[in-house]
C-alpha cells in the first residue's frame, strides 16, 4: 500500500489543473499526515490555483514554513509528535502576519482556547466549499491589512 501512495505522491496533477495555477498564486502549506487526505486537499488546493507545500507533521510544518515562507498554512490538529496547536505557536511566533487555518475532523477543539488564534477553524466534510471559502476569506483579509 505505501509503495501505491508514494508513487501517486509522485504523479503531476492534471494540465488542466496546472493551468490555473498563476506564478504569483498564493503558497500554502499543507499540514496533513493521512497520505489519502493530504494527496486530495493537495490536489483540490492546486485546483483552485494555489501553489502548495504537503508535509506531515509539526516538525516538518515548522521547518517547511521558516524555509519557503508561504503565505498560509492549513493544518491538521492531530498529527504525529508535535500537534497541530503546538505547531500553529510555533509558526505564529516566526511570524503573526502568516494565517494558519485548521482543518480538522474534531469539531471539539473549537472551544479549546488554544486555537482561536488560527484565522479559521474547518471541520473536515467532504463538501471542500466552507475551506475554500474560508481561504480565500482569509488570505482577502491578509492583503487588506
Amino acid at each position: 500500500m505505501n509503495g501505491t501512495l508514494t508513487a501517486a505522491r509522485s504523479v503531476e496533477i492534471a494540465p488542466e489543473s496546472r493551468e490555473s495555477q498563476r506564478p504569483d498564486a498564493p503558497t500554502v502549506l499543507l499540514v496533513e499526515p493521512n497520505p489519502a487526505e493530504s494527496i486530495l486537499y493537495e490536489c483540490e488546493l492546486r485546483k483552485w490555483g494555489y501553489h502548495v507545500i504537503a508535509v506531515q507533521n509539526g516538525r516538518e510544518a515548522v521547518a517547511a514554513a521558516r524555509a519557503a515562507d508561504p503565505d498560509l498554512v492549513v493544518m491538521e490538529i492531530v498529527l504525529p509528535g508535535m500537534d497541530g496547536i503546538d505547531a500553529m505557536q510555533r509558526l505564529l511566533a516566526d511570524n503573526r502576519r502568516r494565517p494558519v487555518v485548521l482543518n480538522s475532523a474534531y469539531a471539539q477543539y473549537k472551544n479549546n482556547f488554544r486555537v482561536w488564534s488560527a484565522d479559521g477553524y474547518v471541520v473536515k466534510s467532504s463538501d471542500m466549499a466552507e475551506l475554500r471559502g474560508t481561504l480565500e476569506r482569509v488570505l482577502r483579509a491578509r492583503r487588506a491589512g
